[in-house]
């Protein structure tokens, strides 16, 4: 049996994709990665006392009112402490820096609330999303769990899952419907996919080194 991946999720929030996430490892749907850390970057939040009481470590690192480089530089620094293999942005609100994000070379994922391409990049997020996507009329909306890298929401795509948008949908129904119905069931999945790609890659790199 090959160890479980370190996976930190980032928040800002209530944390309800983070709590699918702690359910998906708990039910064994998760099993080749682990949640090692909760990082918001907000004080106070729910997603915090989520993490505590599933007995993961919780910690805040304050955004606001500091530079973004002094963030990412604590925020590094706690990732490395907990050596940290996978970063799972879960309704984190905070636009990483493209240094930052060169540190973690597809080890960093982000689930958004549409079928990217539509509704996403600079501004599309929380309930942004669901009211444009309402704007426009569509008749099928979802959300898609992507990689992240310098261009907001333009990552490769890992999964996505359509949802039919209801007669009568407000912005807060649309918002639920698309977590419970596609975010909370492949977020999990996503993660558990990628965690399985990097234990392949240690296995191999371990593999070449013993042979060198």
């Amino acid at each position: 049996m090959s160890e479980p991946i370190n996976i930190a999720v980032l928040v800002s929030g209530g944390g309800t994709n983070l709590q699918a996430l702690i359910d998906a490892e708990a039910a064994g749907s998760i099993h080749s990665g682990k949640i090692r850390l909760v990082v918001s970057n907000k004080p106070g939040v729910r997603a915090l006392s989520r993490a505590t009481d599933a007995k993961i470590e919780a910690a805040c690192i304050p955004s606001a009112g500091v530079s973004g480089d002094v963030f990412e530089e604590k925020l590094a620094s706690l990732l490395d402490e907990h050596h940290i293999e996978l970063i799972v942005l879960a309704g984190f609100m905070k636009i990483l820096s493209a240094d930052f994000i060169r540190r973690y070379p597809d080890r960093i994922i982000n689930i958004h609330p549409s079928l990217i391409p539509s509704f996403c990049g600079d501004g599309f997020y929380g309930l942004k999303v669901h009211e444009a996507a309402l704007a426009y009329g569509v008749k099928v909306t979802g959300a898609t769990v992507h990689y992240v890298n310098e261009i907001t929401d333009g990552g490769k795509i890992i999964l996505q899952k359509p949802v039919s948008v209801r007669k009568g949908e407000t912005p807060e129904s649309l918002q639920a419907h698309v977590m419970q119905n596609a975010e909370w069931i492949i977020l999990p999945k996503a993660c558990e996919m990628v965690c399985r790609r990097l234990q392949t890659e240690k296995k191999q790199a371990s593999s070449k080194s013993k042979s060198e």
